[in-house]
């Protein structure tokens, strides 16, 4: 296959790199398993050990990073701060902004009080002039802000369209591939959340973070969906404020700080992102339906899981919320969306709808099935070794998952098996 342009970049080590805007064909030969050299993953951590953790451990030289959010969320926030925590541990980083000027970006980095010799600013959407510039400077880091707005001179299309978009991110991953640069792409979302654009940037990347949260809450939450050096349960908090973002290193105290001791509706679950057991509360609202239906909302909760709990709590538990109108929220902007969360779900249904508090110092954890069941979850020391550490005095659990738990905690571990025996132990009166 003709190559449409190439420019040859000397690399670190003298010798010639090839930078390639477009597919080239194959060269070179089959090897045998045996013959092939494995090379342990090389990684630059940066200050943000929540970031870190996302990524699998660090940034990873070669790699193709694409991250996605609403706008203003702070997608380019979190990538300048994390570009200069870079160039601060000796890594040349390029920041390549298509939507903002160089003194717009100085001026954002400055208020963020960044400052380093490392760190190079360029406001260009031509890829060929950035592959120019990527040839003079020879960075470690390349930040492109943002895809949607980069383009190949010798592609037909806008910038932002189907063709482009494909072609630019080609481009750029064989940039990262044959010159051993860790690259950073920003990709606008379509209104449904999803990152605008055909479906194959997600393939050709090597990891795909999003970076979620309400404009009018502080905090933030980066998730990775998409990761070939690491874990893609992975989740990082952090909060954002007037000097910049800063990491949430407990989030589980985070989100339950305003917490109120014997509200209805509220319960407490040990949930699992990634390796990290995070305690998040669940809140259910329950009001008599006034006009036609009654009315279902999730915010941070499944639609569908919501819709089926309560239809096994009207079946086995006896409630009648035919005629109840329902909204239902996680607080701190957080997304649960695990089987082991429907235990806590069902308690907050129930405390809702008989207008009873529930304990402060319970947790809840479980998976219910359609017949009442209340079935095993994973990780389940984890879970409450998270809740031992915060305080709580009790935690129900699968009557499955309680053989080889450590009862030498000082939180009270109570067995369940149906989901009445769980709503007859929590609230021994019922209504």
């Amino acid at each position: 296959m003709e190559e449409q342009w190439v420019q040859t970049i000397p690399s670190k080590a003298n010798h010639q790199v090839q930078v390639n805007t477009s597919r080239s064909a194959a060269t070179g030969k089959a090897l045998r398993l045996d013959e092939i050299e494995l090379s342990a993953e090389e990684r630059v951590s940066t200050d943000f050990k929540e970031f870190d953790r996302v990524l699998g451990g660090g940034v990873v030289p070669g790699s193709l990073v694409l991250l996605g959010g609403d706008p203003g969320i702070g997608k380019s926030t979190i990538l300048l701060q994390v570009s200069v925590q870079l160039a601060n541990r000796g890594q040349k980083v390029l920041y390549i902004s298509g939507e903002e000027s160089a003194s717009q970006i100085k001026m954002r980095a400055e208020r963020l009080d960044i400052t380093d010799q490392n760190f190079y600013l360029m406001a260009e959407t031509n890829l060929e002039v950035i592959a120019s510039e990527i040839q003079r400077i020879e960075p470690d880091v390349v930040i492109i802000d943002s895809i949607q707005t980069t383009h190949v001179p010798t592609h037909t299309g806008a910038a932002g369209s189907i063709g482009q978009l494909r072609e630019a991110t080609v481009s750029l991953m064989r940039i990262a591939k044959d010159n051993y640069i860790a690259m950073f792409i920003v990709g606008h979302v379509t209104k449904e959340g999803n990152i605008a654009g055909p479906r194959i940037l997600e393939h050709m990347v090597d990891t795909v973070l999003y970076f979620e949260g309400e404009k009018h809450n502080r905090f933030r939450i980066l998730r990775a969906v998409k990761n070939r050096f690491g874990s893609t349960n992975e989740l990082g908090v952090f909060e954002m404020l007037d000097v910049g973002l800063t990491e949430v290193t407990n989030p589980s105290e985070l989100f339950l700080e305003e917490r109120l001791p014997g509200a209805t509706g509220s319960t407490v679950v040990a949930s699992m992102e990634g390796t990290r057991p995070i305690m998040a509360e669940i809140q259910t609202l329950m009001t008599p339906t006034v006009f036609g239906n009654a009315k279902r909302t999730a915010s941070g909760l499944d639609y569908h899981r919501v819709s089926l709990l309560l239809a096994v709590m009207e079946k086995h538990v006896g409630l009648l919320v035919q005629n109840q109108d329902v909204f239902f929220k996680t607080t701190g902007g957080v997304r649960l969306d695990e089987p082991a969360i429907d235990l806590a779900i069902a308690v907050s249904i129930a405390s809702s709808y008989w207008g009873r508090g529930t304990n402060v110092g319970d947790c809840y954890i479980g998976e219910i099935g359609l017949t009442g069941e209340i079935r095993r979850v994973s990780q389940i020391s984890e879970r409450v070794s998270e809740a031992n550490k915060l305080g709580f005095k009790r935690v129900f659990v699968p009557k499955n998952n309680y053989e080889g738990l450590d009862t030498n905690l000082n939180v009270e571990i109570i067995p369940v098996a149906t989901l009445r025996e769980a709503v007859s132990l929590i609230f021994p009166k019922g209504r």
